[in-house]
């Protein structure tokens, strides 16, 4: 059988850029989006699959990431779901919240309080699955679960809540779960569907990666300015840092520690979050302007950064290889062949 020789060997080189899956895509999507934002809107199948696929693509990865959830693997999965959502949102949230109760809304250095919670509270989901593709086990892929409950406008509603300032949509939620879950169901009715559903993120990642990114408009980045910059350049190591340190000291994963540090990103979706908490609560509407363009460079910044640190970490001890399938099997995780 004759070998078709590759011309451009674009997928391998993405392969070989630590969440190149998704990172690469979102920044092609994110120049067509900023310099020829009509150009993918003329409608049919091109606007339904390079525009407006992001989301169905995303729910069909979680849901075959949930056929890979079993007996053995749902309690380590559900300890380090635990972990990422106890480091990356409640702590800092609970933080930023101390933080305004004594600086006011306004918050610091042109960056309000509503934009610190919006940038820092959530995490990328799609860049962790692509991450962890590559390095994790089924422990860190199925923790996806974590972003599933952290991406959108959840919290930072829950938080600003509290106090009696926002509704907090349960229905939300309920919603981000229930394509995992249902993965979860039929993977045990049927762990067939494991085997059809492999090939699924290599498939997807790419695409809904660039129609994410044609959602950000690097003008909307640069409007950020210089607080956009710095705040995006401080997640990576805050929060990844903190997941960090849930994996080595809470989960004791050693030298796959470095990890954590893939789940310093801010979601897409945040940049909507503002502007949902402002329709919640009018008094934070002089704030919606300038904070979607902090989050928006925060999106941009923290998916090509987090990665960077993630690699560096798991290099300088030893663990930027594909996850050791017999090593995971002696702590009771069913590990699937990786993916990317």
């Amino acid at each position: 059988m004759t070998t078709e020789t590759t011309r451009s060997p674009f997928f391998g080189t993405m392969q070989k850029i630590p969440g190149g899956l998704m990172l690469v895509p979102l920044i092609l999507g994110s120049l067509l989006g900023t310099f020829a934002p009509d150009a993918l809107a003329i409608g049919g199948f091109t606007t339904a699959l390079f525009k407006n696929s992001a989301l169905p693509l995303i729910a069909l990865l979680i849901f075959a990431t949930g056929t890979h959830v079993n007996a053995r693997t749902g309690g380590p999965i559900l300890a380090t779901a635990g972990t990422i959502l106890l480091m990356k949102t409640l702590v800092p949230a609970t933080l930023i919240i101390i933080l305004g109760a004594y600086v006011g809304l306004d918050g610091v250095m042109g960056v309000s309080i509503l934009a610190m919670l919006a940038a820092f509270d959530n995490s990328n989901g799609g860049l962790w699955l692509a991450y962890t593709g590559q390095y994790g086990d089924a422990r860190d892929r199925g923790a996806y679960v974590a972003s599933a409950v952290n991406d959108g406008p959840f919290f930072s509603l829950l938080f600003l809540g509290a106090s009696g300032l926002a509704d907090i949509p349960l229905i939300a939620l309920v919603a981000a779960l229930v394509p995992f879950l249902l993965g979860v169901l039929v993977g045990n009715l049927d762990p067939k569907w494991r085997d059809v559903l492999k090939p699924v993120p290599n498939i997807v990642i790419p695409f809904f990666a660039f129609a994410l990114g044609t959602g950000i408009n690097l003008t909307a980045v640069v409007g950020g300015g210089v607080t956009g910059l710095i705040l995006g350049l401080i997640i990576s190591p805050i929060t990844g840092g903190l997941v960090y340190l849930g994996y080595r000291v809470i989960l004791r994963r050693g030298g796959k520690s470095g990890l954590g540090f893939a789940a310093g990103t801010t979601a897409g979706n945040a940049i909507a979050t503002p502007a949902v908490v402002a329709a919640a609560d009018p008094n934070f509407q002089q704030y919606v302007g300038t904070a979607t363009a902090q989050v928006a460079a925060c999106v941009l910044i923290s998916s090509i950064l987090a990665p960077m640190l993630a690699s560096y970490f798991l290099k300088r001890a030893g663990e930027l290889k594909p996850v050791d399938d017999t090593a995971a099997a002696e702590v009771g995780v069913a590990v699937p062949e990786p993916k990317l």
